[in-house]
């Protein structure tokens, strides 16, 4: 389903208008469910990272056993190419994916060099920072021995989706996932930070979770600015006792929590910071479109 109303799509070396169909009914990705993709950003005439998100495009092919001929500076100036059809000032999603096309020996494995891509580009406005809810999920991060989950892939979010319906159905925007180890890994669609006397707190990568691009640049960039930021365990009962609640991820880049089941939190001068700091790098020649 589109996100966007305004659309273009590379696939097969050309760009097409609007939402292109590029998946057949007996293609390996389809029905054994190996795609993968990364997502970056335009807005503000900038593209933070997107050297970093198409690095990782590649890499997530690698884990899910898929070649490709394409480098990373390809892939980003195809991006680029693709978004020259938009206002110089447009919110864009910019979404680099790959999957195979055949079957591999044993028909459920793919053939790795049967790997197809293509490049979605859509229109998506950047959220103000109102504010969001969160709760906690019932639900777990699969176990890195269970799921690929080094890697940026389309099977993943089926969890991730789930995890979403279930906090919505309760009245929250969000919610916490916990490892199977019951310690807080993000929630279904970013990764989370706390704030506790003046200290940054945020999940230590631990193989449950993506150790998100978005997420290492707001670290560097606190850690620069002066901020103490912690890398290390944490339960769902710290961050009852945090001051301060943020998220960060692709779409919404830095993103207040202003309620956690039923504290209310304030916009903190630390999420404002980590947010203003993120800007400014994207801004000063980091995220140059």
């Amino acid at each position: 389903m589109a996100i966007g109303t305004i659309i273009r799509t590379f696939h097969n070396g050309r760009w097409h208008e609007g939402n292109a169909p590029i998946l057949g009914a007996a293609d390996h990705g389809a029905w054994q469910g190996t795609m993968v993709f990364d997502g970056a950003r335009a807005f503000e005439g900038v593209t933070p990272d997107l050297d970093r998100h198409c690095a990782r495009l590649i890499e997530s092919a690698r884990v899910m056993g898929l070649n490709t001929t394409l480098t990373a500076e390809e892939i980003a100036a195809i991006a680029r190419e693709g978004l020259r059809g938009f206002a110089p000032q447009a919110a864009v999603y910019i979404r680099p994916m790959m999957w195979s096309r055949e079957s591999g020996p044993g028909i459920v494995p793919p053939d790795p060099d049967s790997t197809d891509f293509a490049l979605c580009l859509e229109d998506l406005p950047m959220p103000e920072p109102r504010g969001l809810s969160l709760t906690v999920s019932p639900y777990l991060r699969p176990h890195p021995l269970a799921a690929m989950t080094e890697a940026k892939c389309a099977a993943l979010y089926a969890n991730n989706g789930r995890i979403i319906r279930e906090a919505l159905a309760r009245g929250f925007d969000n919610a916490l996932s916990r490892d199977h180890e019951g310690n807080v890994a993000e929630t279904a669609s970013t990764n989370v930070f706390m704030v506790r006397d003046g200290e940054v707190f945020t999940p230590a990568p631990n193989g449950t979770f993506l150790n998100g691009i978005t997420r290492q640049r707001v670290i560097g960039l606190l850690r620069a600015d002066g901020f103490t930021v912690h890398e290390t365990t944490l339960t769902v009962e710290d961050f009852h006792q945090a001051e301060e609640i943020f998220t960060t991820g692709n779409a919404a880049k830095v993103m207040p929590v202003t309620r956690f089941e039923d504290h209310r939190l304030q916009f903190g001068p630390v999420a404002r910071r980590a947010r203003a700091l993120y800007w400014e790098f994207a801004h000063s020649g980091g995220g140059a479109r």
